[in-house]
């Protein structure tokens, strides 16, 4: 017997709470947002449910899931980092940027000059530009885990290119 029914609807999404959860957890990267994303999606569905033809909903649910999810990745532009070290590292940069001298500018752009060239295009980016990492991705067309390690990279070899003019 098949039915759009909402009741089987709601019955049928309980069973796959976990996997959406899942999939949202692993595309936005946050618990809360994933909580979100999984409510957003049953209540979004729900008044819908009768226009849709489901031959498995499994598949389906899926694919809805995961559509739903790249979609809020793309409307929130932004991604949780891992705060490390390495954060510590572009605090001098920022201090440089905002608050150092004409002189000290000029060395910071010198040192930025001389980093590897996928290293200069994600730095400037991220630090002149202001660009997210998901941004800087989009205009380069990086994959977001080179854009992720070329700046981490570029802001270990930048300190050490600031420490050796000694600024």
């Amino acid at each position: 017997m098949q039915t759009n029914s909402p009741d089987y609807f709601g019955e049928l999404y309980n069973r796959y709470i976990p996997l959406i959860y899942g999939l949202s957890l692993k595309h936005l990267r946050c618990a809360e947002r994933a909580e979100e994303a999984t409510s957003e999606l049953f209540k979004m569905l729900l008044p819908e449910i009768s226009g849709y033809e489901i031959k498995d909903f499994k598949t389906w649910i899926y694919n809805v899931a995961k559509n739903h999810c790249s979609q809020a990745y793309r409307k929130d532009k932004h991604i949780l980092v891992e705060i490390d070290s390495s954060v510590k590292e572009s605090d001098h940069v920022l201090h440089l940027l905002e608050n150092g001298s004409k002189y000290e500018k000029e060395i910071l752009s010198r040192c930025i000059e001389k980093l590897p060239k996928q290293q200069k295009i994600t730095i400037s980016k991220f630090f002149m530009d202001k660009m997210s990492y998901t941004d800087i991705a989009e205009q380069t067309g990086y994959l977001l885990q080179t854009v992720k390690n070329q700046i981490q990279n570029g802001r270990k070899n930048l300190k050490i290119s600031i420490e050796n003019h000694q600024i």
